[in-house]
């Protein structure tokens, strides 16, 4: 690590860049494996139109190298100021070894600098941020290169179609510095692991190494299987409408705040029908809520960086940002952002 680095008492997002594989499913791509009507169903819920998927062969970090590249080439920050790798991935290129190592290589940074994984999926950037903003805190690091990238929808079934509508992929990268146009307020984060097979892919690890070739279907017709992720929506839902209001809550009341201080919101881009219920259910106008799924899906840790990309550039990122991730796990992270005019 660089000596002489001192322990701070802030840390900011100094810049978030991110990238979007090439290839691009619409719904009518969609329509052609199942029928139109469900798809035009699903997609009136879930308020997609089109997700990018990963090329054969292209990895999750390959995704975050091009997301890293994107973000130097956009800010001016130089490679060799970057002290720290953190990576968020439930899809990482092997069980070893860690794949923000392997990224350090790629990027061409420094050798005397710390890299590791962390294994979330819809609550991971804001955990991201925690970690980040520990190791500013702590005098570890002066500037951490945060990268997220998931390329989830290997792991669907293809005659999934609530899952094939919803998922996407997408990489991003951020780096949170001593300096920045948003300071990184105080957090609250939460986990309840009793609800972990309500979203999970059970083989191919440790707990269940070989393929199952289990596949059944229930009784709307989906996949259920092991080798393929699971979803259960209903749970999901219940946990969401349960934890997310309270979320928000402690957030505002560890930061000290009123919801009415908040000037916008940036949840996990789950789908539109649960946002939507989420900012009616919390009495926010739309106005000061973000919706960013349209062109994007579901794309898992990667899309409350995505959406406050597209939010500063409708000029929407100002006065104080609450980010808000839940989902896998079950795990739960919000944050304030005070945001420099």
């Amino acid at each position: 690590m660089v000596k002489g680095l001192k322990k701070m008492e802030k840390a900011y997002i100094k810049h978030v860049a991110y990238y979007l594989p090439e290839r691009i499913v619409t719904n009518e791509d969609i329509v052609k494996n199942f029928s139109e009507k469900a798809v035009e169903k699903i997609s009136d819920n879930v308020g997609i139109q089109q997700r990018h998927r990963t090329a054969p062969g292209e990895t999750a970090s390959d995704m975050a190298l091009k997301a890293a590249n994107a973000l130097f080439d956009e800010s001016g920050i130089e490679r060799e100021s970057i002290d720290f790798v953190v990576l968020c991935t439930q899809c990482a290129d092997y069980f070893m070894p860690s794949t923000a190592c392997v990224l350090q290589n790629r990027l061409g940074l420094r050798k005397d600098i710390g890299a590791f994984d962390i294994d979330l999926g819809c609550s991971g950037y804001v955990y991201g941020l925690a970690i980040a903003k520990s190791l500013i805190m702590g005098g570890l690091a002066s500037n951490v290169l945060l990268l997220t990238a998931d390329n989830v929808t290997r792991y669907l079934h293809p005659q999934d179609k609530g899952n094939q509508t919803l998922f996407g992929d997408a990489a991003t990268a951020t780096v949170v510095s001593t300096e920045g146009r948003a300071e990184i307020m105080d957090f609250v984060l939460g986990t309840d692991g009793a609800g972990a097979n309500n979203l999970i892919v059970k083989s191919g690890a440790s707990r269940m190494p070989e393929r199952q070739n289990d596949l059944t279907f229930d009784k709307n017709g989906s996949p259920v299987s092991s080798d393929h992720m699971y979803m259960n929506g209903a749970q999901i839902f219940v946990f969401t409408q349960r934890i997310v209001p309270k979320l928000v809550k402690d957030v505002l009341a560890k930061n000290n705040l009123n919801q009415e201080d908040i000037d916008l919101f940036v949840f996990h881009q789950a789908n539109r029908f649960m946002l939507d219920f989420l900012r009616k259910k919390l009495g926010v106008a739309e106005d000061r809520f973000c919706i960013y799924l349209e062109n994007f899906g579901n794309t898992a840790s990667n899309t409350i960086p995505i959406s406050l990309v597209e939010a500063r550039k409708e000029n929407r990122v100002k006065g104080k940002v609450m980010l808000c991730g839940f989902g896998v796990g079950y795990s739960w992270a919000g944050v304030v952002l005070n945001v420099n005019q």
